[in-house]
C-alpha cells in the first residue's frame, strides 16, 4: 500500500514502525505533510540564524519564539489544524527571506534556506522532505532522535518564555542542532555527539523552566488535591502551561465559575501562589487519553493549553478551546503572544451557561514532591535509607498512553516491595497515584514531583542523594529507572538523564520506532538502555538478592 504519510515520532506509532495512512493520534496525511514541511523550513530558518550568529550578528527573541512555536506545534497531539500549519510555513519562509540578505557567506546555507515557493507548491515540496528523505537508516535515526529531543526542549523553553524567561544560549543550540540535521557531511559519531549535546541543553532547558515556575509561583509543597466537584459551573484546564492557568484564574475570580485541572495540569495545585484562589477546586479525571469520556461528563468548557489533544467528540467539541501551540479545526482558539494578556472572557461566559461537572470520584491525592520539598525532607529520607526502612527508589516518571500493555506499570507498582518508594513526574503517575500504596515512616510511597518537565527535579534529588551519601557515581544509588514514554518531551528527558550519566534505564512499553538497530545498540552498550519484560521477570531483575547486593 502506498504511503500517504510517514510518522514514527510517538510510542503509539502503527505497528511500532510508523503511521503511513493516518496517525494513530488522529493526524491526517495532509496535516502530517504540512508539519513535515514546517519542520523543514524551520530548519532552513535555523541554518540562517546559526550562520548569522557565526558572523557576529544577533538574532531577535521574535525569531527564537517562532522556532520554538513551530516545533512545539508539531509535537504529538498538539496541533491538528491544517490552515494553521500552512500559515506558519508561510510566516517562516517570509522571515527566512527577510534574514537571508544579512548573511555574508550564503554558500554555507542548505537549499531549504533559499526555497521560496507559494502555497500551491507546498504539498509537492512536503513529499520530498519527510523522515524517509534521509536514505541511510542510522543517519535518519540519529537525525530524528536529535530533532525529537529538540522538539521537547522547545516545548519547555516555550513555557519559560511565557513567564518572560529567555536563554539565548539554549535558543542558539536549538537552531544550531536543527541546522546540523541538514548537514550531510556529519558522520554518525558526530551525530551521536550532537545527541548527547542535546541532552546537555535539555538539562539547561528544564532548569530554566524550573526557575521560571518557582520564581513566579513558589516552590511546590506537599499538598492534598481534591478529586471531587462542586455544584457550580466549571472550566477544565488541561496541558502544561501554568501562565495560561494563572491568567484564567485571575479572570474567573468572582464570576461564580470554578476552575479544575486535568491530566498534566494537576501539579499546579502544588504551587503556593495558586492556593489563594478559592475557586480553584481540584483535579478532574485522569491521564490525557481518557479525555473523551471525561470532557463529555465535565459539562463545561475545556481549555487545552498544550499538546495531548484527543480527537474531540461532537458532543463537546463546541466546548473545547485551544491556545498557544495547540489547535484543532473547528475548536475556538484563544490568541496571545509571549508577554500578552490572553482574553478568556469567551470561556467564562460559555461556562456560565453550562451545568456543573458530573462527579467522577471523591477523596484526595497527595503530591508536591519537587526537589526543594524532597531536599527539605532529606534528613528523614537519608535516615530511612540508612535504617533499611527504604531499600530502593524506583523512578517511574514519563508518559501515559492508550496501549493495553501500559497496565504493566499499574501491576508493577502494586508488586513493588513495601520498602520501596516511587519517584514520579509526568502523566505516567495516573497508572498508580490513586492506589493508596501507603507510607514509610511518614514518607508517601509515591512521591510526585509534578509535570514531565519536573523530571528535572528527580535528577536534582538523585544528585543530592549522591552527594549526601558520599558516592562517586549517581548509578551507585539505590535507584531503579523504569520509565514510560510517549512523545517528544519524554525524549528530551531521556537524553538529559543520559547526559547526567544515568545508566541502565528501562524504557517502555516499547522502545522507540525511530531507533535503528545500530543506534539502539549504541544506547544499549554505552548506557545500558533496555526495554521492559513481564512484571514477574522485572521484579526478579530489580529485586533479587543479586540485584539488591
Amino acid at each position: 500500500m502506498e504511503h500517504k504519510m510517514f510518522c514514527f515520532q510517538c510510542q503509539e506509532t502503527a505497528g511500532c514502525s510508523g503511521c503511513t495512512q493516518v496517525g494513530v493520534c488522529g493526524k491526517t496525511a495532509d496535516v502530517a505533510a504540512m508539519q513535515d514541511l514546517l519542520v523543514e523550513v524551520t530548519k532552513g530558518l535555523s541554518a540562517v540564524t546559526t550562520q548569522l550568529r557565526k558572523e557576529g550578528q544577533e538574532v531577535s527573541a521574535e525569531i527564537n519564539h517562532m522556532v520554538t512555536w513551530n516545533l512545539f506545534s508539531t509535537i504529538t497531539n498538539a496541533n491538528f489544524d491544517l490552515d494553521v500549519m500552512v500559515d506558519h510555513v508561510k510566516r517562516t519562509i517570509a522571515q527566512t527571506q527577510r534574514l537571508l540578505p544579512l548573511v555574508k557567506d550564503q554558500g554555507a546555507l542548505p537549499e531549504i534556506s533559499f526555497w521560496n515557493e507559494g502555497e500551491q507548491a507546498f504539498p509537492a515540496k512536503a513529499a520530498t522532505v519527510g523522515v524517509l528523505s534521509t536514505a541511510n537508516e542510522d543517519v535518519r535515526s540519529l537525525r530524528e532522535l536529535i530533532t525529537y529531543g529538540i522538539k521537547g526542549l522547545s516545548a519547555y523553553t516555550k513555557h519559560a518564555n511565557a513567564l518572560l524567561r529567555e536563554d539565548e544560549e539554549i535558543d542558539a543550540f536549538i537552531q544550531r542542532g536543527l541546522a546540523a540535521t541538514l548537514d550531510d557531511s556529519l558522520t554518525v559519531d558526530e551525530l551521536i555527539a550532537l545527541t548527547m549535546e542535546t541532552g546537555k541543553y535539555g538539562v539547561s532547558g528544564m532548569a530554566l523552566l524550573d526557575e521560571a515556575n518557582t520564581a513566579a509561583y513558589g516552590n511546590p509543597e506537599i499538598s492534598k488535591v481534591n478529586l471531587g466537584v462542586r455544584n457550580r459551573p466549571g472550566i477544565l484546564v488541561s496541558g502544561h502551561d501554568l501562565k495560561d492557568l494563572e491568567m484564567l484564574l485571575e479572570q474567573t475570580q468572582g464570576t461564580g465559575v470554578d476552575v479544575y485541572t486535568h491530566s498534566e495540569m494537576l501539579p499546579a495545585h502544588y504551587y503556593p501562589a495558586f492556593k489563594k484562589y478559592d475557586h480553584f477546586v481540584g483535579n478532574y479525571g485522569n491521564a490525557w487519553w481518557q479525555q473523551q469520556q471525561e470532557f463529555e461528563s465535565f459539562n463545561g468548557p475545556i481549555l487545552m493549553t498544550t499538546n495531548c489533544i484527543v480527537t474531540p467528540r461532537d458532543s463537546y467539541k463546541d466546548r473545547m478551546y485551544t491556545t498557544g501551540a495547540a489547535g484543532y479545526p473547528g475548536c475556538k482558539y484563544i490568541p496571545g503572544e509571549v508577554g500578552e494578556k490572553k482574553d478568556f472572557s469567551a470561556l467564562i461566559e460559555h461556562a456560565k451557561r453550562c451545568q456543573p461537572p458530573v462527579q467522577l470520584e471523591t477523596g484526595e491525592i497527595v503530591g508536591g514532591f519537587a526537589h526543594a520539598q524532597v531536599l527539605a525532607l532529606a534528613d528523614q529520607v537519608v535516615d530511612a535509607v540508612k535504617s533499611g526502612a527504604i531499600k530502593k527508589f524506583v523512578v517511574m516518571a514519563g508518559c501515559d498512553g492508550r496501549a493495553k500493555r501500559r497496565s504493566y506499570y499499574t501491576d508493577f507498582a502494586k508488586a513493588l516491595p513495601q520498602d520501596t518508594v516511587i519517584l514520579t513526574a509526568g502523566c505516567a503517575k495516573y497508572r498508580y497515584n490513586k492506589l493508596d500504596l501507603g507510607e514509610i515512616g511518614g514518607i508517601p510511597r509515591v512521591l510526585d514531583a509534578g509535570q514531565c518537565n519536573d523530571s528535572y527535579s528527580l535528577a536534582v534529588i538523585a544528585l543530592k542523594l549522591k552527594e549526601v551519601f558520599g558516592l562517586e557515581d549517581v548509578n551507585q544509588l539505590p535507584i531503579i529507572y523504569n520509565i514510560a514514554w510517549y512523545e517528544q518531551k519524554a525524549v528530551i528527558v531521556l537524553l538529559s538523564l543520559l547526559y547526567l550519566g544515568v545508566k541502565n534505564i528501562h524504557l517502555g512499553p516499547t522502545l522507540p520506532a525511530f531507533l535503528s538497530p545500530n543506534v539502539a545498540k549504541v544506547l544499549v552498550e554505552q548506557f545500558g538502555i533496555a526495554g521492559i519484560g513481564t512484571v514477574e521477570d522485572d521484579m526478579k531483575l530489580f529485586f533479587s538478592e543479586a540485584a539488591l547486593a
